[in-house]
């Protein structure tokens, strides 16, 4: 069966543009974060998902440059835009891996797509509902159910957000959840991902103690660091638990109000 990875990955963040290009140890995000995800033990090919917007030709030369396989798509529809990477490599099971993840544990990525090859379904994933620290998203489905979804999504939020027309039908679609192996719940307690600028400032801190050219560090190491400095884990602290689903409660079937966070707004 041919996997395909998908990394989607743009410049034009609104929160905190040039995001993927700001440096980790010696390199731009984008490549430390995709080095994270090529040392994952399973088999697959890795396609870096960018736009066709002009200033992403920087995202495409920076991959190509490195390396690695690139598709340029739509710039707001993520579901098409995965499709046809999906199409254009002849993927039978496609894997989505956000580039705003550069902490993502390698041996994560194997956990999630050997349940789904050991117990196929719909969809399989370590977010619905997730426990795993926040920015460890892996998302896995066969492509014949990503081209139903494709065809069939018509609200803004399921082109955007590329799954939630797969998973947010349970009662139509088979979807199965990996839990974090510890039976524990970070998913609102530790915020690995990056949208804001203190999200880098933690980001850039842990590489800072933790990252070796010999190997690649897991979530089992971060975690210890964070236990021995918890003043790393407050460089975010405030963002915990904000993530995509608190615009869309109203719309959003299967996530509860608990699973997200609002910002607090500044008095």
């Amino acid at each position: 069966m041919k996997t395909l990875v998908v990394v989607q990955a743009r410049l034009g963040s609104t929160r905190l543009p040039n995001k993927i290009l700001l440096p980790l140890a010696g390199q731009p995000l984008l490549l430390r974060m995709l080095e994270r995800v090529k040392a994952a033990q399973s088999n697959f090919e890795l396609v870096v998902a960018t736009t066709t917007d002009g200033p992403d030709d920087a995202v495409a030369e920076l991959a190509k440059g490195a390396g690695y396989d690139v598709f340029r798509g739509h710039p707001t529809d993520l579901l098409d835009r995965h499709y046809r990477a999906a199409k254009a490599w002849g993927a039978q099971l496609v894997l989505k891996i956000p580039s705003d993840c550069p902490l993502i544990d390698p041996a994560v990525i194997d956990r999630v797509l050997e349940h789904h090859l050991a117990h196929p379904a719909d969809f399989t994933s370590n977010l619905h509902p997730a426990t795993y620290p926040d920015g460890n998203d892996v998302e896995v489905m066969p492509m014949k159910v990503l081209e139903q979804a494709w065809k069939e999504a018509k609200l803004p939020h399921q082109r955007e957000h590329t799954t939630p027309f797969i998973w947010d039908q349970p009662e139509r679609f088979r979807c199965q959840n990996v839990a974090w192996e510890t039976g524990l719940d970070y998913s609102m307690s530790h915020r690995f991902t990056i949208d804001y600028r203190e999200d880098y400032d933690f980001i850039k801190a842990v590489y800072e103690e933790l990252w070796s050219a010999e190997r690649i560090f897991g979530l089992s190491e971060i975690l210890a660091l964070l236990e021995r400095r918890p003043q790393i884990a407050e460089l975010n602290a405030k963002y915990l638990g904000v993530n995509w689903y608190r615009n869309h409660l109203d719309e959003l079937k299967t996530v509860k109000p608990t699973e997200t966070r609002q910002l607090e707004q500044k008095l």
